[in-house]
């Protein structure tokens, strides 16, 4: 071999695969607080997130829907808030951590009703007396602060779940089970693409066999697209004349972790859910698991009800005292056996 003769180099292409994480960038609340914009201030959380999933975690949404179903049967309508303004002000509260009422006066400034108003576009204003509600605007030219509608805090009564780190809005206490309500979903997505894959996790298709040509090759690719996704399942015919054993392989990618590792997942994201809700399963309508029970689903309504649904209904009776109104009025939650 020649000493002039160039060595042959390998070159190794490493590359990563990640996505964003919105879950992490919420740890950024520990910085920055609330941010004032000059005209109000920024949430700490975004409140669309928060929203999001609702469609996302099926026991997050079930959990919350089981706190709204109880405080609306409980609720004595009044005349001066309804059974609907009360069901969206309580809807807020849970999700978003934060619910306004405003009062509607007449002309000599008496109050005739409440109305809710969103959470999701309320902001406090730069003076921490006033509130902003961010309309969109009516036509693509006009201007954002022109859409603003600034509410005197005289007429608002702002509920909020407390936060240690500001006292400018409140936080939904769940935020500890962000990531688990995002992983249960990614869990049930992976599960379908799975399934609409054909039952695999997906493999890489390696071929050698250099007796099939390029028309030959375009013709297996388009028969492997159309074995996914409806009517899986397919057999398929490949023959090569004089091919080698090994000339085509199919290497499988992480299957049997992906058909071991979903039921675990769904299984120990629900009970992280289920904890931070402090909800009874059966209240939720969840199957046993075994066959087992769940127990008495009425002893644990009524202990539901003292450790969890009282302190919301009297967090909600200090609209009362912000007013000095009878805005919002309770019954006690009472369930009674059938056989009683």
């Amino acid at each position: 071999m020649s000493k002039k003769q160039k060595k042959q180099t390998t070159q190794v292409e490493v590359e990563r695969f990640s996505h964003d994480d919105w879950v992490s960038r919420i740890e950024l609340l520990d910085a920055m607080e609330c941010t004032d914009n000059g005209r109000y201030f920024e949430l700490p959380v975004n409140a669309r997130d928060l929203i999001r999933l609702l469609g996302t975690g099926v026991h997050h949404n079930s959990a919350l829907q089981a706190k709204l179903n109880i405080l609306t049967s409980t609720f004595i309508p009044t005349p001066l808030l309804s059974r609907t303004e009360f069901k969206k002000l309580a809807f807020n509260y849970l999700v978003l951590g934060n619910a306004y009422l405003e009062a509607q006066r007449n002309l000599h400034g008496k109050v005739l009703r409440f109305q809710n108003r969103l959470a999701l576009y309320m902001r406090r204003a730069s003076n921490l007396t006033d509130y902003v509600y961010l309309r969109q605007p009516s036509h693509p030219l006009q201007n954002q602060n022109d859409a603003e509608e600034t509410i005197s805090g005289y007429n608002i009564a702002h509920l909020m779940q407390p936060d240690l780190r500001q006292e400018v809005y409140g936080v939904p206490h769940y935020l500890a089970a962000l990531n688990s309500i995002e992983l249960n979903a990614s869990a049930t997505k992976f599960r379908r693409r799975y399934y609409d894959n054909g039952s695999h996790a997906g493999f890489i298709f390696y071929a050698t066999d250099a007796q099939i040509n390029e028309d030959d090759w375009e013709t297996l690719k388009q028969n492997m697209r159309e074995a996914k996704g409806g009517g899986n399942f397919k057999n398929m015919y490949l023959r090569s004349v004089n091919g080698s054993k090994d000339g085509i392989q199919l290497i499988p990618i992480s299957e049997v972790a992906a058909k071991d590792e979903f039921l675990n997942i769904k299984s120990v994201s629900a009970d992280d859910m289920l904890a931070i809700h402090r909800v009874p399963p059966k209240l939720m309508g969840i199957v046993p698991k075994s066959a087992g029970s769940l127990g008495d689903a009425i002893t644990d309504a009524k202990v539901f009800a003292v450790n969890e649904v009282q302190p919301i209904q009297r967090d909600m009776l200090a609209i009362n005292d912000m007013f000095g109104l009878p805005v919002l009025e309770f019954e006690p939650y009472q369930i009674e056996r059938g056989d009683a």
